[in-house]
């Protein structure tokens, strides 16, 4: 009798395995010789890529100033955060040499006097471009930014000397950009800041 169960149970597990097997075979198919051959290597050619125009005063329309602008935008968070925080190596390709030193000198100059920033950026309320010109090959834009941020600085026994840890206050910033029009190098470089 111990038997029949033996064999009861091979049968069983056979229809299991046969039942899988067919719904595989209906989900994954056959091969029937007739497929495409596909071939595992990329094409060659490369797409043709449209060329931009040479970016100048003319071709500085509203759709490439809205482009500027939104780029500008992250320059100018990017840089007040980075500047904060006393980090200019990740923002160094965006600086001219001048302002370069310039924010390098403040950072020494706090270190100096043994107090630290605290900087806390909300947003961009408006970033507006108040004159763009060429100078030869140079472009040059200059942007008026509105911006909320928090900031105090503390002394070394971390009490606030000056600002507001908690206070949100609007600060008034122009800088100025400037290209190459015939470089390829997508960057900005700042070579001017005024608050």
């Amino acid at each position: 009798m111990s038997y029949s169960f033996e064999y009861i149970d091979i049968i069983l597990l056979a229809m299991i395995a046969g039942f899988i097997f067919l719904r595989l075979r209906g989900i994954l198919g056959k091969k029937t010789g007739y497929e495409e051959n596909i071939n595992p290597t990329f094409s060659q050619e490369v797409p043709e890529t449209k060329t931009s125009p040479v970016l100048n005063a003319e071709t500085f329309d509203d759709a490439a100033k809205k482009d500027f602008l939104n780029g500008a935008k992250i320059a100018y968070e990017s840089i007040i955060t980075s500047f904060s925080k006393g980090d200019l190596k990740s923002i160094k390709n965006l600086l001219a040499k001048n302002v370069y030193e310039q924010f390098d000198e403040a950072i020494k100059d706090k270190k100096a006097r043994n107090v630290t920033s605290e900087t806390t950026f909300i947003g961009i309320s408006s970033a507006e471009i108040k004159e763009h010109n060429q100078n030869k090959n140079m472009l040059e834009v200059s942007v008026e930014f509105v911006s909320e941020i928090i900031s105090c600085i503390k002394d070394k026994d971390n009490k606030i000397i000056s600002g507001d840890s908690q206070k949100v206050k609007k600060v008034l910033d122009t800088w100025k950009f400037t290209k190459d029009s015939t470089s390829k190098n997508p960057n900005w470089l700042i070579v001017d800041t005024q608050a």
